[in-house]
């Protein structure tokens, strides 16, 4: 599902350059879960962009689904993403100016898709709010509204979730049931999971771990 070769990543930093990434190979199988792990700094969430393709590198390749991202432009990796990938960030990214249900059916209105506010619906219930379909983020809980971008990020029913630090901005107990309901809704639909997480139980309960430090994998 996901194959990168020698992924780099430096910035200018003064009159040096800061090296981010440093020469990532790692490939991750249809259906298969990693986690990757590493101290703040290390590099873990430029690497999940540049996997995403919401970043470009330095050096290296990235095939999504065998497809090379960086031979693609930017409307063309959007366009993979929207067909291919489900995102859960740490912050949550709901727009505000929408509620739940109309969150949830973005991006499958963008990929034109039918039957969006239905689907939508059908997929709040399933994480538990089928009672706050109409309710605006700022009436939702930090809880709820990380099941709301669990939904939208499933609903798409995408071949691939990267999930950076879902649950960075919730309680340990709020952020245990968000991880449980990944876990499940993963299950349920075969995905290929990629989590950037800093917690070892969480790590621990995806079937690899690819450590970082200083850019580089350690382990």
């Amino acid at each position: 599902m996901i194959k990168a070769a020698g992924l780099s990543k430096v910035v200018p930093n003064g009159p040096s350059q800061l090296v981010i990434l440093h020469e990532i190979d790692l490939a991750v199988m249809a259906g298969e879960a990693v986690a990757i792990v590493g101290a703040s700094g290390s590099g873990k969430s430029t690497l999940l962009g540049l996997l995403a393709g919401l970043d470009t590198p330095s050096a290296g390749s990235v095939h999504l689904d065998g497809v090379d991202l960086f031979a693609l432009g930017e409307d063309g990796r959007a366009a993979l993403r929207a067909k291919l990938l489900g995102f859960v960030f740490q912050s949550f990214q709901l727009l505000p100016a929408l509620n739940a249900q109309e969150n949830v059916m973005l991006p499958l209105e963008l990929a034109g898709a039918a039957g969006a506010a239905r689907r939508a619906a059908a997929m709040l219930e399933r994480v538990g709010l089928g009672e706050r379909i109409a309710h605006y983020p700022k009436y939702l809980s930090g809880g709820e509204q990380q099941r709301v971008a669990l939904a939208r990020a499933f609903v798409i029913e995408p071949k691939l979730l990267l999930a950076d630090e879902p649950t960075g901005n919730l309680d340990a107990d709020t952020g245990a049931g968000i991880i449980d309901l990944m876990f499940e809704l993963n299950a349920a639909a075969g995905t290929t999971l990629v989590l950037v997480t800093h917690d070892d139980a969480i790590a621990r309960r995806c079937q690899r771990q690819i450590r970082l430090h200083g850019g580089r994998v350690v382990a």
